[in-house]
């Protein structure tokens, strides 16, 4: 039975993620803060397929280092997705330190650590997807969101750092680049909608289950119809 690790599942991206495995029949381990939206997911899912919640604050270095070593120890994942984001809109001049360290911290370090501590059991195993989610913003930019835009294209230089890696390991890399999605987060971007959350979580899980290795490395830009 295949098993994914998706973090950020509760709602938008994440969720369509979630449900999409799980009509595939793949198990689930949902990583996030405790949520009623997280609950909901897990009850909603778990009549068709395996679904737990590992509690981490993806924000907090030894949170997401405690969750990293409790899922290396007790589960052999094929399927990692790094999905979780969050994005603090200000003007530069307005941004603070912590604002964008809070942005760096969940959308790049945590994909990091996750990676760092799962990678070595894909490695023994010679399988496995890494599939990163990034974000359309890091190519072009986008106002008042440069903490966001630097931590997502610092998420495409990681995920190619990483693929080269790889190369012959059995395990492979790739990162998804949305363009604007009709979530929640899309809410006071200026950006209308060009894609719903079930369009990236399809290509997410054809890329995570069924692509071929040949596409590690691959940076998956999605502009919208």
């Amino acid at each position: 039975m295949t098993l994914a690790i998706v973090t950020g599942a509760s709602r938008g991206i994440g969720r369509a993620i979630a449900c999409a495995l799980a009509r595939r029949g793949v198990d689930l381990i949902l990583v996030g803060r405790p949520s009623a939206e997280l609950s909901k997911l897990q009850a909603d899912l778990a009549g068709t397929v395996r679904v737990c919640v590992e509690t981490c604050d993806l924000a907090a270095a030894s949170s997401v280092a405690a969750s990293g070593a409790r899922l290396a120890n007790e589960h052999a994942p094929d399927v990692l997705i790094n999905n979780a984001g969050v994005v603090e809109r200000a003007a530069i001049e307005d941004t603070t330190a912590e604002a964008w360290d809070r942005q760096l911290a969940v959308n790049l370090r945590a994909p990091f650590q996750l990676t760092r501590a799962l990678l070595p059991g894909m490695r023994r195993r010679r399988q496995g997807r890494i599939i990163n989610v990034g974000s359309i913003s890091s190519t072009v930019g986008s106002p008042r969101a440069a903490a966001y835009a630097a931590s997502k294209w610092g998420l495409v230089g990681f995920t190619k750092s990483l693929a080269q890696e790889l190369s012959d390991s059995g395990v492979s890399t790739l990162v998804v680049l949305p363009g604007s999605v009709d979530t929640e987060m899309l809410a006071g971007s200026g950006f209308a909608p060009r894609m719903t959350a079930e369009d990236v979580a399809s290509t997410i899980v054809f890329h995570a289950l069924d692509a071929p290795a040949a596409h590690n490395g691959a940076v998956i830009e999605m502009f919208g119809t």
